[in-house]
């Protein structure tokens, strides 16, 4: 898959997934059922998506440690998102209705660190990886510096919870995608 092709089809996926997500909200609750399994496996190709994502990122900032350290809190983040997004799909498989998924969900969380880890911090960690990256990268002049407001916008959004997806993927896509497809391209120096 080519660099632009996976920076734009990651933010459109998340797209994907929000539409999904409301259509299954239709009927006053999510899931289980097609939208909620359909949805859940476009986020976590989203989530994939984003590993390669990250590791350009890092190259277009020079590989250092920085950079370097800062790709890590990103794809620690989108993996620990993948475990959430697999239990969601896992759970959505195996309830009867909703009730069910709740109890499931219940059982999940109340496993010593899960919540904090896969349901509270994984999230943080992937849009933090991608805010600083952005930054670093505008700041360097590695990418315009409209693509990393883009980006800083998206993650704001996402403080809104779940249902501002949409518009975090629509920033994202204006943040990623087209991608610069030169494989010269400028990057942090002093990393």
């Amino acid at each position: 898959m080519t660099k632009t092709i996976v920076f734009t089809t990651a933010p459109l996926l998340v797209i994907v997934y929000a539409g999904l997500r409301f259509l299954d909200g239709l009927d006053g609750e999510r899931g289980p059922g097609p939208a909620w399994t359909t949805g859940h496996l476009a986020f976590l190709a989203a989530l994939i998506l984003f590993v390669p994502v990250f590791l350009e990122l890092r190259r277009l900032a020079g590989r250092g440690l920085f950079a370097t350290a800062t790709a890590v809190v990103g794809l620690v983040g989108a993996a620990c998102s993948m475990v959430q997004i697999s239990i969601d799909i896992v759970v959505g498989a195996l309830a009867a209705d909703h009730e069910a998924m709740r109890e499931m969900w219940t059982d999940v969380q109340s496993v010593p660190g899960v919540n904090l880890v896969v349901y509270t911090l994984a999230p943080v960690l992937l849009y933090l990886g991608l805010l600083v990256m952005f930054c670093q990268l505008a700041l360097a002049w590695a990418v315009p510096v409209w693509r990393a407001v883009a980006v800083v916008f998206a993650v704001l959004v996402s403080l809104l919870g779940l249902d501002a997806l949409p518009a975090v993927g629509l920033l994202l896509c204006a943040g990623l995608a087209p991608f610069p497809r030169r494989a010269d391209s400028p990057a942090v120096e002093g990393n």
